[in-house]
């Protein structure tokens, strides 16, 4: 099928952190409204994401230099929470997006940037092809750019979970060339030999759309390929950038379900006979168990806001010189920041969006409700990049200061 793409409005620039935070906000509160129809009907959030890109909100990484906001990393990932706790599929879709934008910062050409960072200010929105079924690890990728006889390249393969892919006017595709190096190819949309396939099933995360993108000989200008593997050969944010984001998410998604198990319990709720009140937010057992999960919801942000401020912390000391190895353990320490926040918020949403309904009650488990979309979006987003890997290295460099491999998934 062909992509869900739109001609993008006329999109606002934001100017600095606030400006993203505050259209975040009234993002979030228009997305919540009809969150749980979308899911139960599974309504693809096409209005939803030409708003989001009128809003400014994908812009907001692109560089000063370019017209962009380049806000830090700290307030991305607070963008993203704010929308995921409304609607996190809206949230994964754009997840790509800022990481693509990321891959040209750090690997772009000065050409490529001024191309891709206007059109990224004009609103359009990057989707992606990277994960492959069937290879033996999530870094085996089956898909080349060769080149072409006539010039620039081709490119065959057959990428799945690609989120945002459906929506997207550009999509960033990650594949080997002759020399069996990463690079990303930027292929437009509507290229021919590129069809975007809506065949995904998951029980959770439904309207993300991340289906399959099948590339038959589709023809690539020299000039839309970037070196991706590059990115690895020193120190560098790149992993802890695109792993905060799925972070965020799971925090979010946290946040959302504790929010609407309040609005539950306080109007739908009815109390448990023996504790001898008139309302189930006074039934003292269910206070105290909304006090663990508030607790644990709070930690998992303050989590997420630490892991921020450690990659723009980070950040500013890449940018300065300075020996290699003091810039590696900079960039080590930010992802394992990020990694710990991860790894917090993979529990924290599992066990909140469960515990939704020990609190509620058995009326909360009524299919029509839909409250069991935050468990199940929850379950799936979580099985992002395993977090028992991450404790793994979390726990090294704590015993003894190994640093975390630059492989971009930490």
């Amino acid at each position: 099928m062909t992509g869900l793409v739109d001609s993008p409005r006329a999109a606002a620039v934001l100017r600095d952190g606030a400006e993203a935070l505050a259209a975040a906000d009234r993002l979030a509160a228009r997305f919540a409204e009809r969150a749980a129809e979308r899911d139960a009907h599974r309504l693809l959030p096409t209005e939803e994401l030409t708003e989001l890109s009128a809003s400014g909100l994908l812009g907001i990484t692109v560089p000063r230099e370019h017209g962009g906001a380049d806000v830090g990393t700290a307030v991305v990932a607070e963008v993203f929470r704010r929308l995921a706790a409304a609607d996190p599929n809206i949230a994964q879709i754009p997840q790509s997006h800022i990481v693509y934008v990321n891959v040209l910062r750090h690997q772009g050409t000065p050409e490529q940037r001024r191309f891709f960072f206007a059109e990224v200010l004009a609103g359009r929105r990057f989707g992606n092809a990277q994960s492959e079924a069937g290879t033996r690890h999530v870094q085996e990728y089956r898909t080349r750019l060769l080149p072409h006889p006539d010039g620039g390249f081709v490119l065959d393969g057959l990428k799945h979970y690609s989120t945002g892919a459906l929506f997207a006017h550009w999509i960033p595709v990650l594949a080997r060339d002759a020399d069996d190096r990463v690079v990303v190819a930027y292929v437009p949309a509507d290229a021919p030999g590129l069809t975007v396939v809506d065949d995904w099933d998951g029980m959770g995360q439904r309207t993300t759309a991340s289906g399959s993108v099948r590339l038959d000989g589709v023809r690539v200008p020299a000039e839309r390929v970037v070196p991706h593997h590059l990115t690895f050969t020193g120190p560098q944010l790149y992993g802890a950038q695109a792993q905060i984001l799925h972070a965020a998410i799971d925090v979010g998604i946290a946040r959302g379900a504790l929010t609407e198990a309040v609005a539950f319990v306080r109007t739908k709720s009815r109390p448990w006979f023996e504790a001898g009140v008139e309302r189930a937010e006074d039934d003292p057992l269910t206070v105290q168990r909304f006090g663990e999960l508030e607790i644990s919801v709070r930690a998992a942000e303050a989590l997420l806001a630490e892991a921020g401020r450690a990659v723009d912390d980070a950040a500013a000391r890449l940018a300065s010189s300075g020996p290699e190895a003091s810039l590696d353990e900079q960039a080590a320490s930010a992802s394992i920041a990020v990694a710990t926040a991860k790894a917090f918020a993979d529990r924290t949403a599992v066990d909140v969006t469960s515990a939704l309904f020990e609190v509620s009650g058995t009326r909360s488990a009524l299919d029509q409700l839909n409250l069991h979309r935050h468990w199940r979006n929850a379950r799936t987003h979580t099985l992002h990049d395993p977090v028992r890997w991450k404790v793994q290295h979390i726990g090294r460099y704590a015993l003894t200061g190994a640093l975390p491999p630059r492989h971009g998934l930490i």
